[in-house]
């Protein structure tokens, strides 16, 4: 595989740009599910940008990433991974709606230990990054395997990025 980027127009680069529209369309989609409104978006720029705003920014980035097929793969594979992130309790936010799913997080954190639930959000995150990890040391760095595991990777720290950021608002009490 080469680093060159890829011609506009070429069938490679039409094939990155809908893949990446698809990963980018789910992160967006499972979103939507789980917060219509943005109240438990984590991303604070997200949640400034609202959605509308946000698909242009999509859009701009999904033609750009589609030139280089490394990033392309990595946000295609930290976005798909998130996506699965969200939709695993997107039904249950939707059902209780967004500030009861909130509140009843709280109280349920707060009847935790908070030890508990950081080492749960570290163990989540690390089993992932050990897998993209994995992937990047044992594989070439010119390669897709590669590339998959840098999405991994990302997605590991993502995950624990916003989640973190999340437990820091709810106990400073900023929306």
């Amino acid at each position: 595989m080469t680093d060159d980027p890829l011609r506009f127009g070429s069938a490679e680069y039409w094939l990155m740009l809908a893949l990446l529209f698809f990963a980018r369309g789910m992160d967006l989609l499972s979103t939507w599910v789980a917060t219509p409104n943005l109240v438990l978006e984590a991303n604070p720029l997200a949640k400034k940008l609202g959605w509308k705003l946000g698909a242009i920014i999509n859009v701009i980035l999904c033609f750009t990433f589609a030139f280089w097929v490394p990033a392309g793969i990595i946000v295609i594979t930290s976005g798909l991974l998130v996506a699965a992130h969200n939709f695993q309790a997107a039904w249950l936010m939707r059902a209780m709606g967004e500030d009861g799913y909130r509140d009843w997080f709280v109280s349920q954190l707060s009847r935790s230990r908070r030890r508990v639930y950081i080492g749960c959000l570290l163990g989540e995150t690390a089993m992932f990054a050990l897998i993209g990890a994995a992937l990047i040391i044992f594989d070439e760095s010119d390669s897709i395997a590669f590339d998959i595991g840098m999405g991994i990777a990302a997605y590991a720290v993502i995950v624990l990025f916003y989640s973190s950021l999340s437990l820091w608002r709810m106990r400073r009490g900023i929306g």
